[in-house]
């Protein structure tokens, strides 16, 4: 074994290397990597002899503690993802050893296993974070290059107000109030509507306020009340009185013999089936809240608040545009045929 040595901002580092032949190349490994220690040093490189020996494990035990600290809500599906998928392949392996065709063949193996393209690009993002995580941290000098899979277009169902009608008459009485407040705010089902309590409702300011730090993008949001939310958040409200009066008080806007109502999987796919609709999601719901607000008139700036979209690329996702503007287009085409 030989032991190699450098300074570095004004420290000495040492270093083993250790090789299993016997041949003489061992004095040969121990001076290369000497010279590309040394002049990673002269490049600035921020080098010490922890740069690459970061293994798999060591990367995951990093992502999951980032997660922690953040407070991330797919803490549960990051983890899921790395013990099922990522660390059966990855196992033992140090990341600087980690290249792009490796990455390509793990991906070739899950999907001939039956996994989406969506799904292998959920765990290719997680492999980029973790080698992210392990360069801030000085573990690495350079990532591979990960190559993500192309994906079916998203999906673009909308719900006109006929078809919403008829699947609300085939939910359950408790549901529906559910569905209909998604249908005009736009708000996710399970983090935003389905945990909303009184305290967030303001009857007399006429508005429902979401907590910064419990939505996606962890900002709070304002929706103020449009004639049918209020109606629907009064009754709500009288039946919230009612309960009360017997002794049950539920600080949730929307329960269920007694509790929150945190799921209704099989109502809805009963409801749908039965009006007619089948393969909607209940994000169908998010998406025609931004189309009904473009519809209206309401700029995409204002429209993004209301729902919370961070960036305009629902617009373009969905390839939702203003009728107005569309008028217009038509317009300036007559006007430049010499027709107005």
């Amino acid at each position: 074994m030989y032991w190699i040595s450098y300074r570095r901002a004004g420290k000495t580092y040492s270093e083993s290397v250790k090789s299993p032949t016997c041949d003489g190349t061992l004095k040969k490994d121990a001076l290369t990597l000497l010279r590309e220690r040394e002049g990673d040093i002269g490049r600035g490189k921020p080098i010490t002899p922890q740069i690459g020996k970061t293994s798999f494990e060591d990367a995951s035990a990093d992502i999951l503690a980032d997660y922690r600290i953040n407070d991330r809500k797919s803490l549960d599906s990051v983890e899921r993802r790395i013990r099922l998928h990522l660390s059966p392949f990855f196992h033992g392996w140090r990341m600087v050893n980690i290249s792009t065709p490796d990455i390509r063949k793990f991906a070739d193996i899950r999907t001939s296993a039956g996994a989406s393209n969506a799904e292998v690009n959920r765990e290719l993002a997680l492999l980029k974070r973790m080698f992210s995580l392990a360069m801030q941290g000085g573990k690495l000098l350079y990532r591979p290059h990960i190559p993500m899979l192309r994906e079916s277009a998203p999906r673009s169902g909308f719900f006109e107000a006929d078809q919403l009608t008829c699947v609300l008459a085939h939910l359950p009485v408790e549901i529906q109030p559910i569905i209909t407040f998604a249908y005009i705010t736009g708000w996710r089902i399970n983090s935003e509507v389905l945990p909303l309590q009184w305290r967030q409702i303001d009857f007399a300011a006429g508005e429902v306020r979401l907590d910064a730090g419990t939505t996606k993008n962890q900002e709070g949001r304002v929706f103020p009340f449009t004639a049918e939310l209020r109606t629907m958040l009064q009754t709500q409200h009288l039946e919230h009185l009612r309960l009360a009066a017997t002794g049950l008080i539920l600080p949730w806007v929307f329960t269920r013999d007694g509790a929150q109502i945190r799921d209704f999987r099989t109502a809805w796919a009963h409801a749908i089936k039965a009006a007619g609709c089948p393969g909607r999601i209940p994000h169908d719901l998010r998406r025609t809240a931004v189309r009904n607000l473009v519809r209206a008139g309401v700029s995409e700036q204002v429209a993004m608040r209301l729902t919370g979209h961070k960036t305009r690329s629902v617009f373009d996702r969905y390839d939702i545009v203003s009728g107005n503007d569309l008028k217009e287009a038509a317009r300036k085409l007559d006007v430049a045929a010499g027709l107005r």
